[in-house]
């Protein structure tokens, strides 16, 4: 965080002077948008003659990150613990101690206001503007004396209120899609700006083109544009091309993601967001009729999230499961209330009842408290109305590809285990059919994982309820698989669409990557079946097991890991290491040559390259000179050359690897967490370093990192995936703060708070009350 440096204060002024300091214009220091306002300067006798004023205890300095700030902005602002947005400020004396200072703010938006700040120095920006830009005077006053100040004026810009809709989306040779993005603003002339890029850094141009810009502008609405992409008339391979949205100059962006496909299938979220025809399919939006927050007898924002199976109990009735924090509103649901299709996120918090756009299609039954230790998942059941869900459980795109390019709704697979579901493995292929994503598929990266997940009892993420251990459950990684609004979705093998998982809780890596986490299906199952009041069990509604087809966005870590820059000190230790990694080279045991590079397992972090022989069986060590190794399978002619590529490091795992590296996990793990606070989550998986190894795969917090990570732990190596911290209402890559308080119609009922998938905020308001 740089420092605004302010210039010094005068040290001699005649006593007029030093009276209304604050009103005096020669007295005010300006510089950099810092404002410092000096001291009253105390008398001396009897009030005669000149003073001499203390320099470094007489003026006070702000300093910031940036001058500027979005009220929702995707990726490009500090976020808190909450996932909230905010700037942060800090005030210091002239010699660089800190300052205890009353924060304040002023100005602002019209009829929003400047926004607030807490005691600490965060400043949150308000929710929404009805101006282009609006500028906020944050001020810092001595606690010990109200006369020394020091004000910084901050502008605040509208941003993004939500990400691009739809999010994700499957186009094969000329399909068409169209895109649409919301601004936190009711008023005013700014509009989106759409573009095409290869990645989402944007280093080139992708493929398709965009038409049809437009935007709609209103004082009691938020502004909306739209675009239509449409994608090129050849594609030569399946690949992702992204649509980037910007704010004039604001640094406020965000993205959608098309996935170009040979294949030519259709593939968009939306209609899993959309109010199904009856009987309903699974793998759509849903949620409680009660997911809301509520203000003065106003609606301010609501949640929901995916009904994601149809379970048949043994008293021969039907059950929707979803997640506990989607259906029982992380226990502070009731048994009864009316389960929605779809969710109110998808119905502009209108509850059914208040308005049309929702159906009941279940009422809430049972499920497993999260405050229970006698509980490993996150999962609630609701006993279907009749005639409201299709019987035979199907799934919204987990079937065939149809004639036009769309893919047909199917059952799960049941007929290998009998409706129990099967276990994962690591490197399993599978899918999961979601609210927000639609059908995405991805890789199983880590299995037996332990982790922490955060719960709120509200939609705002703003009343923490718990943090709670879930042991054994298995990872997921990859581009675009989940996202907030997809929990409770079944998480199901491409081979042959048998129950794998129910997905709870991610979020998305430093590298853009999403991370996701499913309950095991077995033991979601078991825990139903013995937890439960009334003695039923349940199994998977479904049929015959077949193939689905798979959406993969790919997975970025290697490549992403490869483009980060290191650090000049991380350069310095891998050449410091390349001496003793000489020693290893011996052509004739399949070592043909080292080289100094990147590493995979921790992006940003040094490697010794170590290049081995593809044909040969070589043990290669994890670290040498206290520096990574890294494994790139070669032949002779291209190590020499050094064209092989450390973005492709060779063969997987082998047999036997895991179940050391299992073992030390399951006994060590707690301690390594307790040991290491910014540590979340620990499970085994695969070395991207070198994937003939087991790693343990480490959930590292990145805003509580603050020491060197090991490489290995017992002789393992250690994969970290650094993120924000898991929790189930939303993914922290893509926050969406603004709370509106206002909505056309009352709430029936005053709930005590609740939680759910994803918060999401009236989009058709009367911003005049």
């Amino acid at each position: 965080m740089d420092v605004l440096q302010a210039m010094q204060i005068e040290t001699e002024r005649p006593l007029s002077h030093a009276v209304l300091p604050g009103l005096h214009l020669g007295s005010l220091l300006l510089r950099a948008g810092v404002i410092l306002l000096p001291a009253l300067i105390p008398l001396a006798g009897c009030g005669l003659g000149k003073v001499i004023a203390n320099p470094v205890k007489n003026t006070i300095f702000i300093a910031l990150g940036s001058n500027t700030i979005d009220t929702n902005c995707t990726g490009c602002n500090s976020i808190s613990m909450q996932g909230s947005l905010f700037e942060q400020f800090t005030a210091a004396f002239a010699d660089g101690s800190t300052a205890p200072v009353m924060w304040a703010v002023s100005g602002g938006d019209a009829l929003n206001g400047p926004g607030s700040v807490s005691p600490s120095g965060q400043y949150s920006p308000p929710s929404y503007l009805t101006a282009d830009s609006v500028k906020v005077l944050v001020t810092a006053t001595l606690e010990s004396n109200p006369n020394i100040k020091a004000s910084s004026v901050l502008t605040v810009m509208p941003g993004f209120l939500q990400p691009l809709t739809p999010e994700n989306v499957a186009l094969g040779v000329n399909g068409a899609v169209k895109i649409t993005g919301y601004l936190a603003e009711a008023g005013g002339s700014t509009g989106i700006n759409f573009d095409v890029w290869n990645a989402i850094g944007g280093t080139s141009s992708g493929l398709g083109t965009l038409s049809g810009t437009s935007c709609k502008r209103s004082k009691d609405v938020f502004t909306s544009c739209t675009v239509t992409y449409n994608a090129p008339g050849s594609v030569a391979s399946t690949g992702v091309t992204y649509v980037r949205a910007t704010v004039g100059a604001s640094s406020s962006r965000t993205s959608m993601v098309v996935l170009l496909n040979t294949a030519g299938v259709s593939s968009s979220p939306l209609m899993h967001q959309a109010k199904s025809l009856t009987p309903m399919q699974l793998g759509s939006s849903g949620g409680n009729n009660n997911d809301f927050d509520s203000s003065k007898n106003q609606i301010v924002d609501c949640c929901s999230g995916t009904l994601g199976a149809l379970l048949k109990g043994s008293d021969n009735k039907e059950y929707l499961l979803s997640n506990n924090h989607v259906l029982a509103r992380s226990d502070q649901g009731n048994v009864g209330d009316t389960i929605i299709q779809p969710g109110l996120i998808d119905n502009n918090c209108v509850p059914d009842g208040d308005g049309p756009g929702t159906a009941a299609v279940g009422t809430l039954s049972g499920w497993l408290p999260l405050n229970s230790s006698a509980t490993n998942v996150d999962a609630a059941i609701a006993r279907v109305v009749s005639g409201t869900v299709d019987s035979t459980g199907s799934i919204l795109e987990l079937g065939a590809k149809m004639p036009d390019g769309t893919l047909a709704a199917a059952p799960p697979g049941i007929s290998s285990t009998g409706g129990k579901g099967e276990a994962a493995w690591l490197q399993m292929r599978v899918a999961k059919s979601g609210r927000t994503t639609g059908q995405t598929c991805a890789e199983v990266s880590a299995t037996n994982v332990d982790v922490y997940v955060d719960y709120f009892t509200d939609c705002a993420e703003t009343e923490p309820y718990l943090s709670r251990m879930f042991k054994d459950q298995i990872a997921i990684s990859g581009n675009g698989f989940s996202d907030a609004g997809d929990s409770g979705s079944l998480v199901v093998d491409t081979n042959n669409a048998e129950p794998v998982g129910l997905f709870f809780a991610g979020g998305t890596d430093g590298l853009g990557v999403s991370q996701a986490v499913a309950n095991p299906a077995p033991e979601v199952l078991n825990e139903l079946n013995t937890q439960l009041a009334g003695g039923a069990t349940y199994t998977f509604a479904g049929t015959a097991d077949h193939a689905v087809s798979c959406l993969s966005y790919g997975d970025n870590t290697v490549s992403e890991a490869q483009a980060r820059t290191l650090s000049d000190a991380e350069v310095a230790r891998a050449e410091q290491a390349l001496g003793a990694a000489r020693a290893l080279v011996n052509p004739a045991a399949g070592i043909l040559g080292v080289a100094s590079g990147k590493s995979n397992d921790h992006p940003g972090e040094a490697a010794i390259l170590v290049y081995v022989d593809s044909s040969a069986a070589v043990h290669v060590p994890a670290t040498v000179g206290d520096v990574r190794t890294q494994v790139v399978v070669s032949d002779g002619r291209a190590a020499g050359a050094g064209v092989a590529s450390p973005t492709n490091p060779g063969s997987s795992l082998q047999a036997g690897a895991l179940e050391p590296a299992l073992a030390f996990k399951q006994h060590h793990a707690p301690d390594l967490m307790k040991q290491n606070p910014w540590f979340f989550g620990i499970g085994v998986g695969e070395s991207l370093d070198n994937p003939k190894d087991a790693a343990l795969v480490i959930y590292v917090d990145r805003k509580l990192l603050s020491a060197q990570l090991p490489q290995t732990f017992g002789g393992f190596r250690t994969r970290y995936i650094v993120m924000d911290r898991m929790h189930v209402t939303r993914s922290y890559a893509k926050p969406l703060q603004s709370r509106l308080h206002c909505m056309p119609h009352k709430a029936k009922l005053q709930p005590d708070g609740f939680d759910g998938v994803r918060l999401v905020n009236p989009l058709a308001l009367d911003l005049k009350f």
